[in-house]
């Protein structure tokens, strides 16, 4: 009889524990950089009122303002989160290589531990592009990182739904079918990708002035980057709407309560400076992250956060250890208000990237660390000029200002940042005095040591990662040649 009652409280304290466990709801913006939320400051956004639901969000849970993705770049990055390692480490930083055959995702981990898994909305790029040739199809599908092997790893797979401008209304519905699916009494893990503020966007900016803006200080004022700008906010307010419908639908369905949420950016904007770039603009994205009854509302950190900490800390959320080749570290201490050891570093990679992110052929290769005040960037093939991704063809803003460059009407400051070539090997920027990275202070003695520190740091990290760049110590070390 005693083994009996025991094997009864041992089964009740069991399905006590599932019962308990979380959801898990990763919702993703696609090329949404910091600052744009009204919650992060941005006048923008609060002038005009742009993300009322993001920012009553965020008054529910935490808001971290220094959350970096591992990449510039929306498939090694998003990449990077499921897998809870960098794009190097795994052999993804061409776009959009899948992860290395047999890395475990979280999601594995998850489904393995009696989660039911789906991915939906925005397509996710864990599985290469959309439009990849037939052969390369073949060959990803030969390895199961692509296919029905691929896919047999979710419970509900969408390659990709549009979420953008008139498919908005159809949200909630979209939404609600895939909660259908979830069988009763079982967590799920939903990922839900929204295709907004993602190039390209419409022409209408209702309500949002160009002329009213106010632009970043390193941004040449000119209309056509204006106009740019306001579609681009108008992007951000459709973003809001539909993070509205979701949340709403989950409140009607009495989930919310029980409902990890985390929202954050893939990668940062495709805006000027931002998006395929390793300055902030390219890598700093909004994180929110809402737990009812173990965050405390309101909550703010300054805390480094990588791209790779989001799988180990939803499976420490759930109790699930991570995998032994996660290099991501768990921040659910932090999120809980408990002592925590904040990352003094994170580092972050640029590859090829599809399409004419450059002036030749999207191959461009980059290494950056970023501690609380620095951001070390090392370029690593300086003669490929900038050129701001998914902005190189018929982009009025971009046109504009190549014409302003040759008519001679830009400062030098902006002729600099945005034409100079080569570019510099090195660039380090003191993010505390120059938040816009305007002033590149690399080589200059009274940062020496600094400097060397970083370049040290970045060394380490890319031998550790099995990169194949050349290391920063020999492109200076051949940099001081005569």
């Amino acid at each position: 009889m005693k083994s009996l009652l025991r094997l009864i409280f041992v089964v009740a304290a069991a399905v006590s524990a599932r019962a308990e466990r979380p959801n898990i709801l990763l919702v993703l913006s696609d090329d949404h950089s910091v600052p744009h939320l009204g919650v992060y400051g941005d006048v923008n956004c609060r002038r005009l009122a742009l993300t009322p639901h993001l920012d009553a969000f965020a008054a529910q849970g935490m808001r971290f303002n220094r959350a970096f993705t591992a990449a510039p770049q929306c498939a090694p990055s998003r990449t990077a989160m499921f897998a809870g390692r960098s794009p190097i480490g795994i052999a993804a930083t061409r776009f959009a290589q899948p992860a290395r055959a047999g890395t475990p995702f979280v999601t594995d981990l998850l489904r393995a531990a009696g989660y039911w898994v789906g991915l939906d909305g925005r397509h996710q790029h864990l599985e290469g592009q959309i439009n990849d040739p037939a052969h390369v199809v073949v060959a990803l599908e030969e390895q199961g990182v692509r296919g029905p092997q691929f896919e047999a790893r979710f419970d509900h797979f969408v390659r990709s739904a549009r979420t953008k401008g008139d498919a908005l209304p159809k949200v909630p519905a979209m939404f609600g079918s895939i909660l259908d699916k979830v069988p009763a009494g079982k967590p799920f893990f939903l990922y839900f990708g929204f295709n907004q503020p993602h190039r390209p966007w419409g022409d209408d900016h209702e309500g949002i002035d160009p002329a009213q803006l106010k632009l970043p200080a390193d941004w040449p004022d000119l209309p056509e980057v204006r106009l740019d700008y306001a579609r681009y906010l108008a992007e951000v307010r459709d973003l809001d709407t539909g993070f509205g419908l979701i949340m709403q639908v989950l409140e009607q369905r009495g989930l919310a309560e029980n409902t990890l949420v985390l929202f954050i950016g893939d990668n940062g904007e495709a805006l000027l400076r931002g998006k395929g770039t390793l300055f902030t603009r390219g890598l700093n994205v909004p994180l929110l992250v809402r737990w009812p009854g173990k965050i405390r509302g309101g909550s703010v950190s300054e805390a480094l956060i990588s791209g790779e900490d989001i799988a180990p800390t939803l499976l420490s959320a759930v109790g699930v250890a991570a995998d032994q080749g996660m290099t991501g570290r768990d921040f659910k201490p932090l999120l809980l208000g408990q002592p925590f050891t904040p990352r003094e570093q994170i580092f972050a990679e640029r590859g090829w990237h599809f399409g004419p992110i450059t002036r030749t052929d999207g191959f461009d290769l980059s290494r950056s660390v970023v501690t609380p005040r620095y951001n070390f960037i090392y370029n690593a093939i300086p003669e490929r000029s900038y050129t701001p991704v998914d902005m190189a063809t018929r982009n009025v803003a971009w046109e504009a200002i190549k014409a302003a460059h040759k008519a001679g009407r830009l400062s030098a400051e902006h002729a600099r940042m945005y034409f100079q070539n080569p570019r510099p090997i090195f660039e380090l920027y003191d993010l505390d005095n120059d938040p816009f990275q305007l002033s590149n202070l690399a080589g200059q003695d009274a940062v020496s040591v600094i400097e060397r520190d970083l370049r040290e740091r970045l060394d380490r990290w890319m031998v550790s990662e099995g990169d194949y760049v050349p290391l920063p110590v020999h492109a200076f070390q051949n940099r001081e040649k005569p």
